[in-house]
């Protein structure tokens, strides 16, 4: 008797034990919320110099919701089709353009102060409806081996990604998108709007949600506390991660944007170490003057002493820095030069628009229109700048050529899965 009690017990206890497991599955995939986490809205940035943020589901911010009214507590452009109804493909004849050759691209907009970059003009007409077929065709083929060689990570499994590797990763569950930023192609103002489409960060001014990504401060929009990513999701979701993981990707839309690669190391470059950066100093810039440098005294321990001085990291001792093998026996690449597909492995994750910052701003139109959001929300515009294809001519040609042709080597992932051609003229 004893016995059978026991095995009722159990029975009942294993029953409870799925309906949980299937309640929290059915949480995460856009059913009833479960988690408090689940609502990162409307986290509070407090004025001051550390732009310290509040918690979310603290007693401010409940507060700050409920003064709210409905319009701003809901997401005014929900996606359509359902919580499990994926978008449907970008092939509805939208403008695209292909990487443009050497000699004529578009100019990159630099922006050292947090903005983004921007370039391109409106493809014809003629272009509407390949690009992105085209695009995202090209990285199956040269993931499959098709039309490349073999590079690291090419046939690992998604669940073979260590969680660090999953940090660039944004997850927005209102509007079932993921979202997988690259440093120095437009991320400030895609994460940007990736804040606005969460309603997850409150203006200190207004005390509601920012609803115009232009006004989101870019060293508020860098913080990563406030976006969720895939590698904070063993912290919150533990065993499940990786199952919960799964299912965004098989229904939610991904969308990621890319850049020339060259080109993308010159804006680095610019970016970091032509202007008194003092991370980016100590950490790299100091390196790269004390290994490859030819000065014979003490290297400036702070930026500001070395910019003082007349001393900087040129862009040559970048690129040596970069073709160390020491370099990476140290620590990983940082993400500002670290290769698109280590960052974003579109080899695992099937990437439902591929944009260029080439065509910044008619791939923006497509890619908003496309999540159904366009009518009100728009992507920030930039100024532009001198062509990308004078910029490799002019930062390469003081480059040796041996050099310039292991670089290549070294981003020929990138330059292959994205469709850049390899830049003939500057090898």
């Amino acid at each position: 008797m004893g016995t059978w009690r026991g095995l009722r017990a159990a029975f009942i206890v294993g029953s409870l034990f799925m309906i949980l497991m299937i309640i929290v599955y059915w949480d995460d995939v856009g059913g009833f919320s479960l988690y408090p986490l689940r609502d990162t809205q409307h986290v509070q940035v407090h004025p001051g110099p550390a732009g310290s943020l509040a918690a979310p589901g603290s007693v401010q911010q409940q507060q700050q919701q409920q003064q709210q009214p409905p319009s701003t507590r809901s997401s005014p452009g929900p996606r359509p089709g359902g919580p499990l109804s994926p978008l449907a493909d970008s092939k509805d004849g939208s403008p695209f353009h292909s990487p443009a050759e050497p000699g004529s691209e578009k100019p990159p907009h630099e922006d050292r102060h947090g903005g983004d970059e921007r370039t391109g003009d409106e493809p014809g007409q003629e272009d509407k409806g390949r690009g992105q077929e085209e695009r995202k065709q090209r990285i199956m083929d040269v993931c499959s081996g098709k039309t490349s060689g073999d590079f690291p990570g090419r046939t690992r499994a998604f669940e073979q990604i260590p969680n660090r590797e999953l940090d660039h990763l944004i997850v927005d569950d209102t509007h079932q998108i993921i979202y997988c930023y690259v440093p120095k192609v437009a991320c400030t103002n895609w994460k940007r709007v990736m804040v606005v489409l969460s309603q997850s960060l409150v203006s200190p001014s207004s005390g509601k949600p920012y609803t115009e990504p232009q006004d989101i401060p870019a060293d508020v929009v860098h913080n990563n506390s406030i976006h969720l990513t895939f590698a904070k999701f063993w912290r919150h979701y533990g065993s499940l991660s990786r199952h919960l993981m799964a299912l965004k990707l098989q229904h939610y839309t991904k969308f990621i944007f890319v850049r020339d690669p060259f080109v993308r190391l010159i804006s680095a470059y610019r970016n970091k170490f032509e202007s008194a950066n003092e991370n980016f100093y100590r950490q790299f810039g100091s390196v790269m003057l004390r290994r490859y440098g030819n000065a014979t005294g003490d290297v400036p321990e702070s930026a500001a002493d070395a910019f003082a001085a007349g001393v900087r990291p040129s862009f040559q001792q970048f690129i040596t820095y970069l073709l160390d093998a020491d370099t990476e026996k140290e620590a990983v690449f940082n993400e500002h030069w670290r290769q698109i597909y280590r960052l974003c492995h579109p080899c695992q994750v099937q990437y439902d628009f591929v944009g260029h910052l080439e065509t910044l701003e008619a791939d923006s139109k497509q890619l908003l229109r496309m999540l159904g959001v366009d009518q009100w929300i728009h992507f920030p515009t930039g100024a532009r700048n001198r062509t990308a294809s004078s910029w490799k001519r002019d930062w390469f040609s003081h480059i040796p050529i041996a050099e310039r042709e292991a670089l290549y080597k070294l981003y020929q992932p990138d330059f292959e899965l994205f469709g850049y051609p390899k830049p003939e003229r500057d090898l």
